[in-house]
């Protein structure tokens, strides 16, 4: 009994990194021992990632009306260092990905096309899809995942309800602790969601189709490491004045994780909101910060456009100059803030970028069918630096507050 007990507690209380790092090895093993097992295995992957989709968008709506109906006069909630913070760490990524790009040139084979797929026409084009999404309809916007539309109505609806009765806005907080709990139930299933999303990729891909784009891969990813692991931690550093490293390395295990297998930052929403409520940040704050973290904090999208963008560019031998390289780093980081606003994701969005460059839009879906190839690992890498950047620039900004409140009490 003594076994049995350690054993479900284990299940119920343990580490969900532990498990879900147990999950991912019985995956692999699975993948490599059984393949057609594995696949079937798959089905665990799919309804978590459905689940963890399902309740997002009814989590942050609930979520950000309550904490704005709830928000008392004179409370801080920290979201303009917040947004520098997002659009900093954005512009920063795009200028890593510029210099590794320059340092290390990738060439694509440039053979594959895809007509199947209808980028956006333009920056202005971008920024309207973005508007419209804004004035979205609010159950259209619920049922299809359109975070912008949601937080703008559950920002309207807040602010509508901080004249109601008390009563009303304790239902409401009575609301938000039930899809609370609905939601931490659904994460703790992280492990079998996990273990299945590894076994089916593994068995159903592998990654042979990678190995042909080694080198872009490998400037891809070490970019947006050296953002995980030194650009980032410098932002926070500027912020809290100590070691970030602590805070990185959390954010990175119990949020990058999950992301990287998930490969959505809309399904990374409620794990993000759990880590926040296990850091002690301010609620009224985060409520707000991760689900528009998920919508315009895309450094890892920044880095896709900019190295896909001048690997076309070095394959096509055109010349660029400084002050080129440096508005590709702006139209990145802009591009990146609207990819979730757009069908397809960043990807979609390097035929923008080309049009820099001149390059005609049959060769840029070219370069867009090339990163399909290498989503397998390019999308999961590029998710879990966007989402957990979401918590890492959230709780520095919570934490300097903390901190200067802390020092004028003292003063």
């Amino acid at each position: 009994m003594k076994k049995q007990s350690g054993f479900v507690r284990f299940i119920t209380q343990g580490s969900l990194v532990g498990q879900i790092l147990v999950g991912l090895l019985l995956g692999i093993a699975l993948a490599l021992v059984w393949p057609s097992g594995a696949q079937a295995a798959g089905l665990l992957g799919s309804l978590f990632v459905s689940a963890l989709k399902a309740v997002a968008p009814i989590l942050v709506f609930v979520l950000v009306s309550a904490s704005i109906a709830n928000h008392k006069q004179g409370q801080r909630t920290n979201m303009r260092p917040i947004l520098v913070l997002y659009l900093l760490g954005t512009f920063s990524a795009a200028l890593v990905a510029v210099v590794m790009s320059f340092a290390f040139p990738s060439t694509l084979a440039l053979v594959v096309a895809n007509n199947d797929i209808t980028p956006p026409g333009g920056i202005v084009e971008v920024l309207k899809t973005l508007l419209m999404n804004v004035v979205d309809n609010p159950f259209r916007a619920l049922t299809t995942g359109n975070f912008i539309g949601i937080l703008a109505w559950a920002i309207g609806l807040g602010l509508a309800l901080r004249h109601a009765s008390d009563t009303t806005k304790q239902v409401i907080g009575d609301l938000s602790y039930g899809i609370t709990f609905i939601v931490r139930v659904v994460i703790r299933f992280a492990p079998l969601g996990i273990f299945g999303l590894v076994s089916s990729t593994l068995a159903e891909t592998g990654f042979d189709a990678l190995r042909g784009y080694a080198q872009l891969l490998v400037v891809l990813v070490s970019a947006m490491l050296l953002v995980a692991f030194v650009i980032n931690p410098l932002i926070v550093f500027w912020q809290i004045r100590r070691n970030p490293y602590p805070l990185v390395l959390t954010c990175l295990r119990e949020s990058g994780i999950t992301a990287f297998f998930t490969r959505s930052s809309a399904a990374n929403i409620p794990v993000n909101m759990e880590l926040c409520k296990k850091l002690k940040l301010n609620e009224d704050t985060y409520s707000v910060s991760i689900p528009l973290g998920a919508t315009i904090n895309m450094a890892g999208a920044a880095i896709t456009i900019t190295v896909l963008t001048l690997a076309a560019v070095h394959t096509l031998g055109i010349t660029v100059d400084l002050p080129t390289a440096l508005l590709l780093s702006v139209v990145a980081s802009v591009c990146a803030c609207g990819a979730s606003g757009v069908a397809g994701g960043s990807l979609l969005l390097i035929p923008l970028a080309c049009g820099l460059f001149g390059i005609n839009s049959d060769i840029a879906m070219q370069v867009v069918a090339v990163g399909f190839i290498i989503g397998v690992l390019q999308d999961s890498c590029e998710t879990a630096l966007n989402s957990s950047t979401d918590v890492l620039f959230t709780a520095a900004a919570c934490q300097a507050a903390e901190q200067k409140q802390e020092q004028a009490q003292t003063n």
